[in-house]
């Protein structure tokens, strides 16, 4: 296989985001990298909250405050110019649709696969999350405060650091409900970040579940390097397709985009337990009643509806 990618770069706005990426994954693109200065500035409240990035990386020319950079690699053996010419047409269409794409701007450039796993890496930073815990790159150093519970990472290809709004919610909603005796199913687990979570949290099970077979090798081995394998492993499989629906999750949680939701939450209520929680996020504003309304005709009770910056969470039980 040749390690030569083609980066596909596309400049938007937060309220295209979810859309854009929709369009990238509809067109076999495995994973997207989000670059909002919105997340920074909204999260970044105090001096003491996180050490979320490098002062320096993030100095921002006033003009360019507002763009959100979306970024996806194809490898070259790929037909990149179909690709291209796909999700020009399909972006372009999202202004007829009432969506303001800003820019729209899309440019590509070849890039080797050692790059492009090691140039975000200076953005990536030790991270608080949640009440306890804390994201921790493997390269980082990092000198543990009292009850924090780390977690280690590489990302790697799999699109997976913690450092995002949504992340951020879902951590702390698996703080809150996984209890000792949780099975939790994390589906689209990208770097399993989130599920590790769960397993330190203390859940008896846990399972992740990604269509991307990077994600699943970067998932496992993850999980190896936070000494979590006796408790959760990371499958290949579609969505909640490739899953044991005898096993029955306390907990399941998916943080993905509002239209995948949509489509899992029929699947999710036969297989989550009677009372179970399924934490959903991903959601821009403009899709939370298409979320929330999907949930309840699946006979989902919706429990809260939590908002950060441009994004949403909810928690539903059945």
């Amino acid at each position: 296989m040749s390690d030569t990618w083609i980066e596909v770069t596309i400049k938007t706005t937060t309220e295209a985001v979810e859309a854009i990426t929709n369009i990238l994954y509809e067109n076999g693109a495995q994973g997207a990298m989000i670059e909002d200065p919105k997340d920074f500035y909204f999260q970044k409240k105090n001096e003491y909250d996180w050490d979320y990035v490098e002062e320096e990386v993030f100095k921002l020319d006033p003009e360019n405050e507002n763009i959100v950079i979306i970024k996806t690699y194809i490898s070259e053996e790929k037909n990149v110019l179909k690709f291209m010419e796909n999700i020009r047409i399909r972006i372009n269409e999202l202004s007829e649709f009432g969506i303001d794409i800003g820019k729209g701007e899309i440019s590509t450039e070849s890039v080797k696969e050692e790059d492009w796993a090691n140039n975000w890496k200076q953005y990536y930073k030790p991270t608080k999350i949640g009440n306890n815990i804390v994201i921790k790159p493997e390269w980082e150093e990092y000198s543990p405060r009292e009850d924090d519970i780390i977690i280690e990472m590489n990302p790697g290809m799999a699109f997976g650091t913690g450092n995002h709004e949504t992340t951020n919610m879902c951590v702390s909603n698996l703080e809150k409900f996984v209890k000792k005796d949780s099975t939790v199913f994390d589906i689209g687990c990208g770097s399993g970040i989130l599920g590790i979570t769960a397993a330190k949290l203390g859940a008896k099970e846990v399972l992740g579940i990604d269509i991307d077979e990077v994600a699943v090798k970067v998932a496992n081995e993850n999980i190896q390097k936070n000494n979590v394998q006796s408790v959760m492993k990371a499958i290949q499989g579609n969505l909640a397709d490739d899953i044991d629906k005898n096993k029955k999750p306390d907990i399941v949680v998916a943080n993905i985009i509002a239209d995948i939701i949509i489509i899992l939450a029929k699947d999710v209520k036969e297989f989550l337990k009677k009372d179970g929680i399924f934490i959903s996020s991903g959601i821009i504003h403009a899709k939370i009643h298409e979320v929330v309304d999907a949930l309840e005709q699946n006979g989902f009770n919706i429990l809260e509806v939590q908002k950060k910056g441009e994004w949403a969470c909810i928690i539903a039980s059945c």
